[in-house]
């Protein structure tokens, strides 16, 4: 992928991620481009070496690759506007908006992938969820992976409404956890500790359970039992949470927010 071009349109966070971490992994600066109507976030992008473009026209011209990288609420005005041609691939990472209208704004014969990246990709630790039409090819499908593999981890699902799950689980997710936190730090100093002790505990222990359950080999459910001994402390604290129906509520807030989701691509849609 080293020698295609890749143009963004927009130049927010998100966009500045994956062109971090493009170059980072190797892509040449200087076969990225970028448009965005607020010029201070092109000249944050100069000192990278990439070409900061004029217009959305100039920046997909002769560009193999193009992301959609602008709020949902006017991608239609900025993909409908753009001179593209069936051999480049968009990839949008405009939340919500379905691919039957990322295909009538541009074509239907146009290779598309929708993806649903989350916040952690900012930091180079994201995921993000990936669904191609049937006009992108093997290539071009190995190429999505590349560009959105440089802000974190990629997984592909085999039904466009599965981006809803993705939305709710990964996409929301970093929110869930920062909840969580806001409430344990809150615990913590109620329970006597100063707020910066609380907070340390909190985001170092946060920080270590996630790296167990991503690098110790064994499920979340087990990782829970080896630190839950009978009769302690730690089986006292979960014996609330779940006579609070906790799981339940957590499976109903996962499902309002794919609801949301499926809501936001109809309103997006209609655009």
């Amino acid at each position: 992928m080293s020698k295609q071009t890749i143009a963004f349109i927009g130049a927010g966070n998100m966009a500045r991620s994956l062109i971090t971490g493009l170059i980072n992994s190797g892509h040449p600066a200087d076969r990225i481009r970028a448009s965005d109507p607020v010029i201070a976030r092109l000249e944050a992008l100069q000192s990278t070496g990439i070409i900061t473009a004029a217009s959305n026209d100039q920046a997909v011209a002769d560009a193999e690759i193009v992301v959609l990288a602008v709020k949902p609420q006017v991608l239609g005005d900025v993909l409908s506007g753009l001179q593209l041609n069936r051999s480049q691939l968009l990839i949008s990472i405009a939340a919500g908006v379905p691919l039957q209208s990322l295909e009538a704004w541009s074509s239907s014969n146009q290779p598309i992938v929708r993806c649903m990246p989350n916040t952690p990709a900012l930091v180079g630790a994201g995921i993000s969820g990936l669904f191609a039409n049937a006009a992108v090819s093997n290539a071009q499908h190995a190429a999505a992976e590349a560009v959105l593999s440089a802000a974190g981890k990629t997984v592909w699902v085999s039904a466009e409404t599965l981006l809803d799950a993705v939305t709710a689980v990964s996409g929301s997710g970093p929110a869930y956890f920062f909840y969580l936190m806001e409430a344990m730090v809150e615990a913590g100093t109620n329970l006597g500790l100063d707020r910066d002790t609380a907070t340390s505990l909190t985001l170092e222990t946060a920080y270590g359970a996630a790296l167990m359950a991503k690098q110790g080999g064994q499920p979340p459910a087990q990782l829970r039992r080896n630190v839950t001994s009978p009769g302690g402390t730690t089986e006292r604290a979960l014996s609330i949470l779940d006579a609070a129906d906790s799981r339940a509520v957590i499976e109903r807030a996962l499902a309002g927010a794919a609801e949301r989701s499926r809501e936001l691509a109809e309103e997006f849609g209609r655009r």
